[in-house]
């Protein structure tokens, strides 16, 4: 998009230098910032990228030059300042009932742990008011009693790298206290930090550790990299697409898809000119499904976890860093708590004809074209 208006796709090309690879190292470093792209990859986000496409519009149609680096520089500061100073959460303390769900199944999950005597901490980068008044509109008045520590205004990821910041005491009102903190201590709040002295002072590392996180750099990434921690991203959009894939017109669309790339890899051999006649018709068929398939879930960008066949970035991103993901933390009721979620072995390329369904792969028995009728 150029402020509110798509961009052909002959420019996108052209503005990439005639390709459409964009090298790695344009894209991200290890937190998702490259040096001419960046990534937008979790709820702030939204309003971000509106805002950014709304002024690019706004100095578009009405003829004013700018230069895209400081607009991209000023519109992110303002955004940083409405968060750090505050604004933006004494705005959502005013209509709670507006901007944040009441979470009877949030309760209860964090309720069925504390019965099991497992171990709960809440690490935020919020500041201790609005975790208090949010967590008390979600989850009730006496949320503190399920954590055996709260961590606000933690200045994650820095607080998973930085060893720096010691951690301070906070009383019941939110005030700091003077004390050097030697113990964290359950019900206590504590703010700044650093994940080293955490460690340190709670003996709890490595897997037997699950962290749940909605961003997979700020959150995720140097836990388990760095600290062999278990990782839980929380994806809502999850929920939408699980849905439109168990619809019938998605299943068919997929099932007649796959059964194309098959005949067409099996039958690209017959080279006379009524069988290259047919495999153009199924060449054109299959694209016409895949972008049915595609606009299924966004008619602009598809799946965030799919590009056609392949895994998007973020999808890649998103097995690197977390061991399982879930559309919210409340899909753990469907299990027990000492269930195991073990590994699924997937099938290399070289893999696939030994033990994959034949109409995934084309690569099996697959049956000719009269014996896939039904199919249809």
């Amino acid at each position: 998009m150029k402020g509110l208006k798509p961009v052909p796709d002959e420019e996108v090309i052209e503005l990439y230098g005639g390709t459409q690879h964009i090298p790695l190292y344009q894209m991200s470093d290890f937190y998702g910032k490259g040096p001419s792209l960046k990534q937008f990859m979790d709820i702030f986000s939204l309003p971000e990228m509106t805002l950014l496409s709304s002024v690019i519009d706004y100095f578009i149609n009405h003829g004013i030059e700018f230069d895209q680096v400081h607009l991209y520089k000023d519109i992110s500061d303002a955004i940083r300042d409405v968060h750090v100073k505050g604004v933006m959460y004494k705005w959502i303390e005013k209509d709670m009932e507006r901007y944040i769900l009441h979470g009877d199944e949030i309760y209860a999950v964090l309720n069925r742990l504390v019965n099991h005597k497992k171990k709960l901490f809440l690490i935020t980068n919020s500041p201790f008011s609005f975790v208090d008044k949010g967590m008390k509109h979600m989850v009730g008045k006496n949320w503190r009693d399920l954590f055996d520590m709260v961590i606000v205004q933690a200045d994650k990821p820095n607080f998973f790298t930085d060893r720096r910041k010691p951690f301070r005491k906070l009383d019941d009102k939110g005030s700091l206290q003077w004390d050097k903190i030697n113990q964290l201590e359950k019900g206590k709040i504590y703010k700044e930090g650093n994940l080293f002295d955490f460690l340190r002072l709670t003996g709890w590392r490595g897997s037997k550790v699950l962290y749940f996180g909605d961003h997979l750099y700020s959150d995720l990434a140097d836990l388990m990299l760095r600290h062999g921690w278990r990782t839980g991203a929380i994806v809502p959009e999850l929920e939408t697409e699980i849905r439109i894939i168990n619809t019938e017109q998605y299943m068919h669309s997929l099932t007649w898809q796959q059964a194309l790339t098959g005949l067409l890899e099996r039958m690209q051999m017959y080279q006379d000119a009524e069988s290259k006649q047919v495999l153009l018709e199924w060449m054109k068929e299959r694209q016409e499904i895949r972008s049915l398939t595609k606009n299924l879930f966004n008619p602009q960008f598809g799946s965030i976890f799919r590009t056609f066949h392949n895994p998007t970035y973020f999808s890649r991103r998103l097995v690197r860093f977390s061991d399982i993901y879930m559309a919210s933390i409340s899909c753990l009721l469907n299990y027990d708590v000492n269930f195991t979620f073990y590994p699924r072995r997937t099938p290399l390329q070289h893999e696939a004809p030994l033990w994959m369904d034949q109409l995934c792969t084309g690569c099996m028995k697959t049956p000719f074209l009269e014996e896939m009728v039904h199919i249809r």
